[in-house]
């Protein structure tokens, strides 16, 4: 049976990752000096500002604005041919404490509250579900769509700072459509980048460099085939970009920032929280467990699903589904890592040394199957006790 499935990533200078990367940033920031803090940071950007919002309980201090503009800098708005100027822009801020209840929930958890003799746990930060997501179709152990369009994205970025193709400017997306046939990926339909540009450049000259110092760079060639599609800046033109073509937004690029769509994702975003935020650590658990479920050779495709309570540390609900690509049953597998594994905030962020400035780098061409970034919730460590665990 043959089927398409397409997903999307877009490069650092694309509004909505210009304010995640902001708000991680900020994040960064704060727990570099204070990294018991908790922080929820917002950030939003238009024409000429930034806006920056939330809650931030902590004992040290950022200069907020410092912070965005050398985040804006440092993706290339630099300057009104970018479209968006770090120096000159105005940043705004609107930052208050967390709430007192639900300060107290989450630093105490349920658990505790009932049982005064019971270890200190903290509590999930927020209620909600969080899923994990693995397979064998890349070395990233991720879907094949989403991993091929972060190398492009990234590919992008380089080939721009690199000043090989000096007339890009930072905002950008690439799309990328496979082809399946029996549930394995074998080609590549269509290939879609629309780059931001300097208005002197020619629709050709973007063409021969995304198909030739882009794609061609990232793609394995046995995957383009005769029928392959290549859309180049499919709206003819692209010089007003970033900010100042479109609004940003922290936490509007969830599915880029995850599986692509080809797995499920939760209710919250990851950018601009602390780790107390199971939205963000338990979806970095719900990763690990499902990679080194796949690491193992236990199957070829694993979900986990976490679920969480506010204030409660303990996970209301978990599962696992191997979509009949198991060597042991699902129930095995989860009892398995249910033995193995704590997923209560304090052993997720303890496994993982969650609470340290790692975030920014997060913050484009996705959480999860980064081989560019040493990231703890990718490692397999896991792997090998779990298949000895269920060895038969």
């Amino acid at each position: 049976m043959r089927k398409l499935f397409t997903s999307e990533s877009v490069t650092e200078g694309h509004p909505d990752k210009v304010c995640d990367q902001i708000s991680d940033a900020i994040l960064d920031a704060i727990l570099e000096k204070d990294p018991k803090a908790r922080v929820a940071c917002e950030t939003t950007a238009t024409t000429g500002m930034v806006f920056v919002m939330g809650e931030i309980t902590t004992d040290t201090y950022v200069s907020i604005p410092d912070v965005a503009r050398s985040v804006l800098l440092d993706i290339g708005y630099n300057s009104s041919k970018a479209g968006f100027d770090g120096n000159t822009c105005a940043v705004l801020t609107a930052v208050h404490e967390q709430s007192p209840d639900i300060s107290e929930g989450v630093s105490k958890a349920v658990e505790t509250r009932e049982d005064q003799s019971a270890k200190q746990e903290t509590g999930a930060g927020d209620q909600g579900m969080m899923f994990g997501y693995a397979c064998t179709e890349t070395d990233e152990l991720m879907p094949m769509a989403i991993a091929l369009a972060h190398r492009l994205t990234r590919r992008m970025t380089e080939v721009r700072k690199s000043g090989l193709c000096p007339w890009m400017r930072p905002d950008g997306k690439a799309q990328v459509t496979v082809v399946y046939e029996d549930g394995r990926p074998v080609a590549i339909d269509t290939v879609v980048i629309s780059t931001q540009h300097d208005e002197r450049v020619g629709q050709q000259e973007i063409r021969r460099a995304m198909i030739d110092e882009v794609i061609k760079a990232v793609i394995p060639e046995r995957l383009l085939t005769e029928d392959t599609r290549y859309l180049i800046n499919p709206s003819g033109r692209f010089v007003v970009g970033g900010p100042a073509g479109d609004s940003g937004l922290t936490g509007r690029k969830i599915i880029v920032d995850t599986y692509g769509g080809y797995a499920p994702h939760g209710g919250g975003c990851f950018s601009g929280k602390d780790p107390t935020k199971v939205d963000r650590s338990a979806s970095y658990m719900a990763r690990y467990l499902a990679k080194n479920v796949v690491a193992s050779g236990l199957a070829d495709r694993c979900q986990t699903t976490l679920a969480y309570a506010i204030g409660v540390a303990h996970p209301v609900s978990f599962a696992v589904d191997t979509f009949g690509t198991g060597r042991v049953s699902d129930a095995e597998i989860e009892s398995a890592l249910k033995s193995l594994v704590s997923m209560t905030p304090d052993s997720i962020i303890a496994r993982f040394n969650l609470r340290r400035p790692i975030y920014r780098k997060t913050a484009s061409y996705g959480h999860f199957g980064r081989l560019d970034l040493d990231l703890p919730w990718e490692q397999t460590d896991l792997a090998e006790p779990l298949g000895k665990l269920l060895a038969k």
